[in-house]
């Protein structure tokens, strides 16, 4: 469906103002998607973030500064989400041997299993991009580094 007809503007200042309203509201609108889905796995979209970097450092320990520097949404606390996610028993903390100030965050053998279960599930979530050709991803994987340089 058109941007026009989901927000009831027929009209936009430039293509411009229509294509930035547009990828809002198409970002706001994919989070909605997600969180309803990982609302069945009893985890936020931030919580799912921090579990696949912990599960790609995996059996390497992570700290919360390099879940900070690669979270998605840089505005969310790593520390209150790994909380919530040692609350669930799907990762572990513990002192750094090498570095007392430090903490070391592994996701457990549940997380990953977590990870394992929730694939289908986001596999079925990207499913909309398969609208797109190859090409057409390419070029929106494209335009989309372009716009954050």
């Amino acid at each position: 469906m058109r941007i026009e007809d989901e927000i009831k503007q027929p009209n936009f200042q430039s293509e411009y103002q229509k294509a930035y309203i547009n990828l809002v509201y198409t970002a706001g609108w994919l989070q909605l998607r997600q969180a309803a889905a990982f609302k069945e796995f009893n985890l936020t979209l931030p919580q799912y973030n921090v579990l696949r970097i912990l599960r790609g450092q995996h059996p390497r320990p992570a700290t919360v500064n390099l879940l900070i520097e690669r979270m998605l949404d840089k505005t969310s606390n790593a520390s209150r989400i790994v909380d919530k996610l040692e609350a669930k028993q799907l990762v572990t903390r513990r002192v750094c041997p090498s570095n007392r100030r430090a903490v070391d965050i592994c996701i457990t053998e549940a997380g990953l299993a977590l990870l394992e279960t929730m694939q289908p599930m986001v596999e079925q979530q990207a499913h909309g991009l398969r609208q797109l050709s190859d090409q057409e991803v390419e070029q929106l994987n494209y335009l989309l580094d372009k716009l954050r340089d």
